[in-house]
């Protein structure tokens, strides 16, 4: 009887032990602290070769690649939300005939900060640098039309932000400056009066994002900036758009096809469009930081 006891009491004390260290861990795991930062990258690469040897019909020896990088970067405490995004890319192909040509070449930097007023709304600061790595050509005239960071391009102002999600946000900035810098070898190109260096601008921005799924494996991405300046061309619409649709075969392959258009009669007297097929090595990876 003393036995029967005894084990009962001891069996009563290993539940109460075990019931306390459940609920204590519990409610240490239901108060920890939710993640501040999301940090989503993407490294994609692209390969393509041809080669030809006794081919009726012609044709030329061809390699080809292209490496993108993106970075995606969401801060959100209370009422505080900020997201930056790193776009970056750069490509070449050899042709047998014609020797090293650039493909791709971009550097963008854009920032936005919003401070919550409602719902879906946010006083808002944005910020974007863009320009490339390398001399650009027109090949079919054989003349240089860029060079490493001219131009280059500095936007920033303040403004209203409705984000709904990661994945929706669309900002208006109606106070917005921008200033385009270029070396000496382009002064007077790119809105920059002869002989200088820097043109200043004052203007209107809108920009918006938006990504969905088309379908199962499938999503499309969507990037718009447009711009007016209010002390030049006052009604002419700067438009920068980028659309890329990802196909998912597996985890580490996808093919993606990327449409860009942009509109600046500073840049080019004509619409410029670039379009970019490809299936590849794709990497992705989603981080979640608490501090």
């Amino acid at each position: 009887m003393f036995n029967f006891f005894k084990m009962r009491r001891l069996l009563l004390l290993l539940l109460l032990i075990t019931s306390t260290s459940f609920f204590a861990q519990k409610k240490k795991k239901d108060t920890l602290p939710k993640p501040k930062w999301k940090i989503h990258g993407r490294f994609a690469f692209v390969f393509n070769q041809s080669s030809f040897s006794n081919w009726a019909s012609g044709g030329e020896d061809t390699v080809a690649g292209d490496l993108n990088v993106n970075y995606d970067f969401n801060y959100k405490k209370n009422n505080i939300n900020w997201d930056s995004r790193l776009l970056t890319g750069y490509g070449m192909s050899h042709l047998s005939e014609q020797g090293f040509r650039k493909t791709n070449d971009r550097f963008e930097l854009n920032t936005l900060f919003g401070l919550k007023t409602a719902n879906y709304w946010f006083l808002s600061f944005i910020g974007n640098f863009r320009t490339q790595y390398t001399k650009g050509f027109d090949y079919k005239k054989d003349i240089k039309v860029s060079d490493f960071l001219s131009p280059a391009y500095l936007t920033f102002g303040p403004g209203m932000l409705l984000k709904k999600s990661d994945e929706f946000n669309f900002n208006i900035a109606p106070a917005t400056a921008r200033y385009t810098f270029v070396n000496d070898n382009f002064s007077g190109k790119f809105g920059v009066e002869e002989g200088e260096n820097t043109a200043f601008s004052l203007g209107f921005n809108l920009s918006g994002y938006y990504k969905f799924i088309l379908m199962e494996n499938i999503e499309m991405e969507n990037i718009l900036t447009v711009y007016t300046d209010y002390l030049a061309n006052v009604g002419n619409l700067d438009t920068d758009y980028q659309a890329n649709i990802r196909f998912k075969v597996n985890k580490h392959i996808k093919m993606q096809m990327t449409f860009h258009t942009i509109i600046d009669d500073n840049a080019s007297s004509r619409i410029q469009f670039r379009e970019l097929f490809g299936l590849g090595l794709n990497y992705s990876f989603h981080e979640k930081v608490t501090y």
